[in-house]
């Protein structure tokens, strides 16, 4: 199994994710062109792409779904309730690209199963994805107002992670956000901050030498060396060393990470 996050922050959200036999995309909140120059950048032909699995109808999330849906015929898949905010933002989709994909589900994509999980996050009803190949496992989870025990126990056991790490909290009370804004973040429906995220993982990781892709970073309220010494510290706080036990890898927000294999 093989991935790379194509674009990770504020400004938009992409994830390949592929074996020998499947390609798929975990949201494109990024341009259809932009989603096209960054697959092909990690040696992907877009073409053969065999579904897009879309998270929650944010727009940095969904900018370029309906374009390389129709561009490529890619089926989309999502949850009802998603497909309900989905409809009028990005055009039309034909019905046999209409797919189904509810929380709790697992669903086949030829050699590559995926689970999805249910999150805590201010839209209709967002999910994480699990993905297994044989014996290897890749946990997704971003846009999360906090992790309950569920997804830790869910997403546990993975070889690799993508995880939000989305702000600073003193970054973030000292912005210009309005305050509507800076509650709605800070809220259990909002994004985690690098000290939550960090905790959170204390209570994931197991020590087998996982990488940790820290994503969806704020462009205003975060940076990515203190998003990863802030988690660092953590960790290492709690005994799981960092770059031994665990590595921390950066992800970016208009350039994808190198094709890794799990």
């Amino acid at each position: 199994m093989r991935f790379s996050v194509l674009a990770s922050g504020s400004t938009g959200n992409a994830i390949y994710v592929g074996t020998d036999r499947t390609s798929l995309l975990i949201d494109v909140g990024i341009t259809g062109k932009q989603a096209d120059a960054a697959l092909q950048e990690i040696g992907v032909n877009p073409a053969e792409l065999k579904a897009i699995l879309v998270t929650h109808e944010h727009v940095d999330h969904i900018k370029g779904v309906g374009v390389l849906a129709r561009r490529y015929n890619i089926p989309i898949y999502t949850n009802q309730k998603t497909w309900g905010e989905l409809d009028g933002q990005i055009g039309t989709i034909t019905e046999d690209q209409r797919r189904f994909f509810e929380i709790g589900e697992m669903k086949e994509f030829e050699d590559l199963a995926v689970e999805s999980f249910g999150i805590s996050h201010d839209a209709a009803e967002p999910m994480g994805f699990c993905f297994y190949h044989g014996k290897k496992k890749l946990s997704v989870a971003t846009d999360l107002g906090y992790v309950s025990e569920r997804i830790k126990q869910t997403i546990r056991g993975a070889d690799a992670y993508v995880f939000e790490a989305n702000h600073d909290v003193e970054m973030l009370r000292m912005s210009h956000y309005p305050w509507s804004i800076k509650r709605r973040i800070l809220s259990d429906v909002g994004h985690l901050s690098n000290e939550t995220a960090g905790e959170a993982l204390t209570d994931i990781l197991q020590g087998q030498a996982e990488r940790v892709y820290l994503a969806h970073l704020s462009k205003e309220n975060n940076m990515a060396e203190l998003a990863r010494l802030t988690v660092k510290n953590i960790l290492e706080e709690k005994g799981l060393k960092v770059g031994d036990d665990t590595h921390l890898r950066e992800t970016y927000p208009h350039r994808p990470t190198k094709l890794e294999e799990v």
